[in-house]
């Protein structure tokens, strides 16, 4: 049998045996670090792993391609690229005991620039992941008040009337451009430094700083709050979520597979990019995370848990936000209903409360025997809640 062996000259030397790894832990058992217990490692891992490409783009990309469609590839990508990839990264930092760039050095000489890219690219990431954290602390500090700030139209100068360019969009969109990002008119104009944003990134950055001072035996202790509190959050939210009218109407369109996205290659490619995104594979963390296990610890078991957590948080997370999908799609959904009741009645002089959503087609066809030339007049609005379901999302 022939074997292809690529020339790496050095290669035994640069990795050592498990014999090798048992008497260096010993000798590195005082002066390089070891997590606490297995409960600080996973939930490390968790929390590196699970953030907002299971929240935020997850529930995007169902509703993208075809709502539960999207799960089946993304499910199957998971078990075929996730698991092994992540496997590989636990396995081989747990055995080399190294950093990224340290890893890939030892593997060859000329793979240090992938640790090293690696390395950039979790810094480029951090820059831009906590300007999210700061927005998110700037709607939280202004959440404490009643009313809600983006609930309403703020009134002109004259306090006669709503702002225009608030009233022409929404009081959502004008909080945040105007108040949160105080956006300028022209790219031309930079505009200001925004001392509100910039105090939140302070304390963004203050909170990272805290949490890293240590190294593994402060993350260790951060992570029992960091880890588990989205967990807690997004069940209040469900729950609250599951109280409103129509959230199964959202939950249920979630669930319901367009099967035809399954032939569309575009479904299987952002599925799998996915899946390097919710896992955060190739960023390094993962490889420097396991450096610091035992060197006997089961990092196979570790890769098939995080998988199963990771999967769960983002049909969990997709379960969440189309509770609230429903709510808002059934909401306009009723105001089209509404409206053309209105309409109706207005038309033909009826007593308020005769006509329903109910009874709305068999006045829609008396109203049409009555009085042909009038109903042919009026203008009802389309009203389709799978329609609503597909805007609002």
């Amino acid at each position: 049998m022939v074997k292809l062996r690529l020339p790496n000259p050095g290669l035994e030397d640069r990795i050592p045996s498990h014999a090798e790894l048992e008497v260096l832990e010993k000798e590195e058992s005082d002066s390089r670090p070891k997590w606490d217990n297995k409960a600080q490692y996973m939930l490390t891992c968790v929390g590196f792993c699970v953030g907002l490409g299971n929240v935020w783009r997850f529930p995007y990309l169902c509703q993208s391609h075809g709502g539960g469609a999207f799960m089946i590839p993304f499910l199957i990508l998971l078990v075929l690229e996730g698991i092994p990839l992540l496997h590989l990264e636990f396995a081989i930092g747990q055995r080399l005991r190294k950093g990224s760039v340290g890893v890939w050095s030892s593997i060859h000489p000329t793979l240090k620039g992938v640790g090293i890219a690696a390395m950039f690219v979790s810094f480029l990431v951090g820059l831009y992941y906590n300007t999210i954290i700061a927005w998110v602390m700037w709607y939280f500090f202004n959440s404490f008040q009643e009313p809600l700030p983006w609930s309403s139209c703020p009134l002109n100068d004259n306090r006669t009337d709503y702002i225009e360019e608030c009233s022409r969009s929404s009081p959502v969109d004008y909080f945040w451009y105007r108040e949160t990002l105080n956006i300028s008119t022209s790219i031309d104009d930079s505009g200001t430094v925004q001392w509100w944003l910039l105090l939140c990134l302070t304390c963004a950055w203050g909170v990272l700083y805290v949490c890293t001072i240590r190294g593994i035996e402060t993350t260790g202790k951060a992570v029992y709050i960091t880890s588990t509190l989205p967990y807690l959050v997004l069940t209040i939210f469900l729950i609250r979520g599951l109280t409103l009218k129509g959230s199964t109407s959202g939950i249920v369109y979630l669930f319901t597979p367009n099967v035809t996205e399954l032939a569309n290659p575009v479904t299987w490619l952002d599925a799998g990019a996915q899946v390097f995104y919710s896992f955060s594979l190739a960023f390094g963390g993962l490889i420097s995370f396991s450096s610091y296990n035992s060197v006997h610890n089961n990092c196979e078991k570790d890769a098939l848990i995080i998988s199963v957590i990771n999967g769960f948080t983002s049909i969990y997370a997709a379960t969440v936000i189309y509770s609230i999908i429903g709510f808002r799609a059934t909401e306009r959904y009723d105001d089209c209903f509404d409206k053309n009741i209105l309409t109706l009645m207005n038309a033909f002089d009826l007593p308020e409360g005769n006509v329903t959503q109910d009874n709305f087609d068999q006045m829609l066809q008396l109203c049409n025997v009555t009085d042909p030339a009038t109903f042919a007049s009026l203008k009802f609005e389309t009203c389709n809640l799978e329609n609503f379901l597909n805007d609002v999302s």
